[in-house]
């Protein structure tokens, strides 16, 4: 049974599997959770990404995770909510749970700690993305494979909506 759990901590901190990077088409580091994980992984994360041409929205690539406390990065790009209309987003944002899902279970991992993908600078609402990430991950054929699936959030308030959704659901 794979246990979901939430922690406002910073994403680059957490021991895990793998951390997921909600990263942009350019894989090439950015502001938010793409700055700080590269920072914290180290150069050789950057010479690494440049070899990977990008990578679509809904999409997903893997990388080592360097000076980071896992194993393997999953870069995902999420949707840009306000340049496609909401059904368009939502296929992107299930993408993006789906193939980061996918290539956990190809790297055989246990534990995988995700960010609130697209809910920053690329403006998708919190409460549907939160939504779509507990109702894509938890219904994932192979989510069994994996023993703890983590949510990290930069604050309390972030944090709630998703105790509160996986409750809704009953992931907790």
């Amino acid at each position: 049974m794979t246990e979901f759990t939430v922690l406002v901590q910073d994403i680059t901190t957490i021991k895990a599997d793998i951390i997921v990077n909600a990263a942009n088409e350019l894989l090439l580091g950015g502001g938010g959770v793409d700055g700080a994980i590269h920072r914290a992984a180290g150069r050789e994360l950057l010479a690494e990404c440049k070899t990977l041409n990008g990578c679509l929205p809904g999409d997903a690539k893997v990388t080592k995770a360097y000076k980071l406390p896992a194993k393997y990065i999953i870069h995902t790009v999420g949707p840009r909510y306000y340049m496609m209309d909401e059904r368009q987003a939502a296929e992107k944002l299930t993408g993006c749970y789906q193939k980061s899902i996918d290539l956990a279970v190809e790297l055989k991992a246990k534990s995988i700690v995700f960010p609130a993908i697209s809910c920053g600078v690329f403006m998708y609402p919190l409460n549907e993305a939160v939504k779509i990430a507990v109702t894509t991950i938890g219904r994932h054929p192979q989510i069994g494979q994996i023993d703890q699936v983590i949510f990290s959030v930069m604050d309390e308030q972030t944090a709630e909506v998703y105790r509160q959704e996986l409750k809704n659901q009953k992931f907790s």
